[in-house]
């Protein structure tokens, strides 16, 4: 594709494709060339580099994120669906989580996703500094949550980078963590008992909004 048909639009969707398949390792400029079919020069007239490429990306991918109706929903709804929508988008793409170690993600997305945050935790009767804690006390719940899956993911993406192959080492790692955990009484006990079905996301997220709750009422 010639240079002046790009846009910065494309080679950011471009950039999110190959970071989903092969995390930030895996991005480069050559690489992306061969994704749109462009020559690796020709991504520098529209990004400065790798860096400014996985800060677009990340922002990008913020901008899937639903922003709930404060109007038709209280505040905790609101709250949960904005958890539960980062969650969701983390895990979707797990490179963003490395990326948040190296990067400072900041954009228009990410900035529309924090106000709508702050909007919903004023809303509710926080102010100042506390809803600022709050956003982020909720927001720091759903990246941690969502590390299992996103690490799970980066390790099998390393895997299909070097050529290894990611269903045997999955299964002689499972035999590795199943060998180790069997040392263990509590985490044997684990490892044999039937899933409950209840959703530690959903779970850690209750107890956090209740929490919230509760300083509310004492503030009251």
């Amino acid at each position: 594709m010639p240079r002046d048909t790009l846009t910065r639009g494309q080679i950011v969707r471009a950039a999110v494709e190959v970071l989903d398949a092969e995390g930030v390792n895996g991005l480069n400029m050559r690489r992306l060339g061969a994704q749109l079919g462009s020559a690796a020069t020709a991504m520098y007239h529209h990004v400065k580099g790798k860096d400014t490429l996985v800060v677009l990306a990340a922002d990008h991918v913020f901008g899937e994120i639903e922003l709930p109706d404060l109007d038709a929903l209280g505040w905790r709804e609101a709250a949960a669906a904005l958890a539960r929508g980062a969650h969701a988008m983390i895990t979707r793409h797990f490179w963003l989580i490395p990326a948040m170690s190296t990067h400072l993600i900041y954009g228009p997305n990410k900035a529309r996703y924090d106000e709508h945050c702050l909007t919903v935790y004023e809303s509710a009767g926080f102010s100042g500094g506390d809803a600022d804690q709050a956003a982020a006390t909720v927001l720091m719940f759903a990246i941690g949550a969502a590390q299992g899956e996103a690490a799970e993911s980066a390790w099998r993406a390393r895997l299909r980078r070097t050529g290894a192959d990611e269903e045997q080492q999955v299964r002689d790692t499972i035999a590795q963590i199943t060998e180790i955990a069997q040392q263990y009484p509590r985490l044997r006990a684990r490892a044999t008992a039937m899933d409950d079905g209840q959703d530690p996301f959903e779970f850690g997220l209750k107890t956090i909004l209740d929490g919230l709750d509760s300083a509310l009422r004492g503030k009251g």
